[in-house]
């Protein structure tokens, strides 16, 4: 994985700045928010409630990493489910993960605003003036939570990395004093005594410690940010999973230490950090600080909480803008969002609009807490759903397996995924308007998919699909093509799109030969046609191997063989049905194969070729186009696939009435380049053209193509006929065509 990403994007974060995103969004707010609540449930197995959730985490991390070594892509979990599941259920992923980074950057935006204005507060009273009555309010709060927020916009919109270590190396270093004279303090000779700080050690048995676990984990959440960005990782395959381990480490290694040290010297003579925390659970990590040194102490505290609240808010809008990107680029959100500014190579526009997003919510939510359990419910989804996508991939990915892999394989992502499934339905049934938001927005996001981005979205995915067989093998699918075979003139070329319709290493061939058979028939003494159709079938497969393809094959005895090759397409559950035909002509148009082309559930591809054409002979490929898009997935597929095997030129042609304007012309040039960028189409040139007769434009202009591809005309979902306009065109044109009908 060079220099470069398959967009275009440089690769540009080394180990330190990658793992300083994951240490941007985990080390700090997390600890300062929610170790107050932790010790108020269960004691001072607080520790062990941390402890046990970087187990999980690091299992969790673990999955992660070999999943996005074997995808190094930006998007995180939403290029995980795009791989291994359905465009569908990537967008989901997709636009629940979006929102939850951007919940999670609201709440850390409100936190600097807070943490700031008390501090504020606290410098107005030390110099004996009163602060202003409007810091008290809360457009006060409003005004330096979306302060931040464009601030960091604009910075990660002229730096690919979006800078943020200033305030990781800060906190870090206010961590680690905080944690050295505390750790001095509880050392000292007439520090309090160990075993009575940690007694009784479960202050609620353990369903405070179960209950302590699912409040604090998101504290360690940040680490997937890292898969969200991979796409900007330098060596992906051994960075991801070093930094994402990495800022775990760190993580856990200030941790652990500071709540040991608030739980043995962080409460005055006569009172237990549970007390205290019971009392004052936001602001106990500061007030425990204090007890052990001084004003000092909380002054460091609030100085590593404004540090740690800003960093986690650049780390999550950094990351959901990576999202945005990578899911506009699949047509899944507006395509303006895929832009790359060419200069300091970030998505402006995605930076851009989640923002705004953010900045809406900022201002427009009274509450965003449960928010904010919203979002903490979904990366729990997520993550388990990251241990399943981990198993299917190292299942499914064969000779190909991710450069990096989990120790301890299926253990790790089981356990990893039955724990983090476990804490989400906790967090559901503690916070049930957690589960209500989360809910709401998937249903909003479905109804935008529906309405919006469907369309051109399966085409997209259609194009990956045809472009990347593994894609379809990761997907868990073998789509089996048949091809029945009555003339093995046309074997070779037969077999060659099949191949491209369902490559050799995912999807299977099948060869058929159809013995008719009379009425009264005796095999015994006539074993002509039975021969015959041998003949043809073993030509067939000696062409195939000749071209180094490897198909199955099938014969079948019937009296009629266009009703038996819809049967036997029907038992097979095929995907596609490639059909061969010397020539097309006013026979062709005979009921027989419109009702077999109507009859099967699936897609339709004939071919009309010469005897001797190669696949591999052609580089020009001409399209004419209505513009209705009626079978654009399949012609994605198809295009994409035969773009495999050669750099092959593709013609979108468009025929309009003389009488249409020049703005026809241009409107039509806009849906023809619309048309080319959702088919993934690279080699592409547009001709618009006005004339009387577009049969004969279309004649003219494929004399000079090796192939054309033409759409089969569809009534209804369960009619579809070659159609007059085809045919005609067919039977004047001497080039080989391709006609193609999508299933349904």
């Amino acid at each position: 994985m060079g220099g470069i990403t398959k967009k275009g994007s440089a690769r540009h974060l080394g180990l330190a700045s990658t793992a300083g995103v994951g240490v941007g969004a985990i080390v700090g707010g997390g600890i300062l928010a929610l170790s107050g609540a932790a010790f108020s449930v269960t004691g001072p197995s607080a520790i062990l409630a941390f402890a046990l959730n970087g187990v999980i985490a690091i299992l969790t991390a673990l999955s992660f990493a070999e999943v996005a070594s074997k995808f190094p892509q930006s998007g995180g979990t939403y290029v995980f489910a795009k791989k291994v599941l359905t465009i569908e259920a990537a967008f989901t992923v997709g636009w629940i993960v979006w929102f939850a980074s951007i919940v999670a950057a609201v709440l850390y935006a409100f936190g600097f605003a807070q943490f700031a204005l008390v501090g504020i507060d606290q410098v107005c009273q030390a110099v004996g003036v009163d602060a202003p009555v409007w810091l008290q309010t809360r457009m006060a709060s409003c005004l330096l939570a979306v302060g931040a927020t464009l601030f960091y916009a604009v910075s990660l919109m002229h730096r690919a990395s979006g800078g943020g270590q200033f305030a990781n190396v800060g906190k870090i270093v206010v961590f680690v004093v905080l944690i050295f004279f505390g750790a001095l303090a509880a050392l000292a000779p007439d520090a309090r005594d160990w075993q009575s700080a940690f007694t009784p050690f479960f202050e609620q048995g353990p369903a405070g410690l179960f209950q302590a676990m699912g409040f604090t984990f998101i504290a360690l959440q940040g680490f997937d940010l890292i898969a969200a960005v991979g796409g900007e990782v330098k060596d992906p395959e051994r960075t991801i999973p070093r930094a994402m381990l990495i800022s775990l480490a760190i993580a856990l290694l200030i941790y652990l230490p500071l709540l040991l040290v608030l739980t043995v010297v962080g409460a005055p003579q006569g009172e237990t950090i549970v007390s205290i925390s019971r009392q004052h659970p936001e602001t106990v990590v500061a007030l425990a600080a204090g007890n052990f040194l001084g004003p000092a102490g909380y002054w460091l505290v609030m100085a590593a909480a404004i540090l740690s609240m800003l960093s986690a808010l650049q780390a999550n809008l950094f990351a959901a803008s990576r999202v945005a990107q990578a899911m506009s680029r699949d047509h899944t959100l507006p395509r303006r969002f895929a832009y790359t500014n060419p200069r300091s190579q970030t998505p402006t526009m995605a930076i851009a609009a989640t923002a705004l997003i953010v900045c809406v919510v900022v201002v427009l939510v009274p509450n965003v807490a449960a928010a904010g359990a919203a979002s903490s419910l979904i990366f729990l989804v997520t993550f388990a759903l990251a241990h399943w996508v981990a198993i299917l991939v190292r299942q499914r990915s064969g000779h190909r397996p991710p450069p990096f892999r989990v120790p301890g394989y299926p253990l790790v992502p089981v356990v990893g995924g039955l724990c983090c499934l476990g804490l989400a339905i906790y967090q559901g049934v503690a916070v049930p308007a957690a589960g209500t938001i989360a809910l709401v927005w998937i249903c909003i996001g479905t109804l935008m998919f529906l309405g919006l981005f469907a369309h051109r979205a399966r085409i997209a995915d259609a194009s990956s699909a045809g472009s990347d067989p593994e894609l379809v093998k990761l997907r868990g699918r073998s789509p089996l093509v048949l091809v029945p075979i009555a003339n093995p003139d046309n074997a070779r070329g037969l077999v060659a799109v099949a191949n491209a319709l369902a490559p050799t290493q995912v999807g299977r061939v099948l060869l058929m030969s159809v013995v008719v058979a009379p009425r009264d028939w005796k095999p015994a003494e006539d074993k002509q046609p039975l021969e015959q159709s041998q003949e043809v079938l073993s030509a067939a497969i000696a062409a195939s191997v000749e071209s180094q393809l490897f198909p199955e094959s099938l014969i079948s005895v019937a009296p009629r063989p266009w009703p038996e090759i819809a049967r036997v397409a029907k038992v097979h559950r095929c995907e596609s049905l490639l059909l061969g035909l010397s020539r097309i002509d006013g026979e062709v148009d005979d009921t027989p194969l419109n009702d077999v082309i109507s009859s099967v559930d699936c897609d339709i591809v004939v071919l009309r070729a010469p005897k001797g054409w190669s696949l591999s002979n052609v580089r020009r490929i001409i399209v004419p186009t209505a513009g209705r898009g009626g079978h654009d997935r399949l012609l994605a597929r198809l295009l994409s696939s035969f773009s495999r095997s050669g750099d092959r030129e593709t013609k979108f042609l468009r025929i309009l009435h003389p009488r249409n304007t020049d703005r026809d012309v241009a409107l039509a040039r806009e849906e023809l380049t619309a048309m080319a960028h959702n088919l993934g189409v690279v080699n592409v040139s547009l001709d618009i053209s006005r004339c009387e007769s577009a049969i004969d434009e279309i004649v003219r202009q494929s004399a000079d193509a090796d192939l054309m591809i033409l759409g089969i005309q569809r009534l209804s979902r369960r009619k579809k006929l070659f159609g007059q306009f085809a045919m005609k065109i067919a039977q004047r044109s001497a080039c080989p065509i391709i006609l193609i009908g999508r299933a349904g």
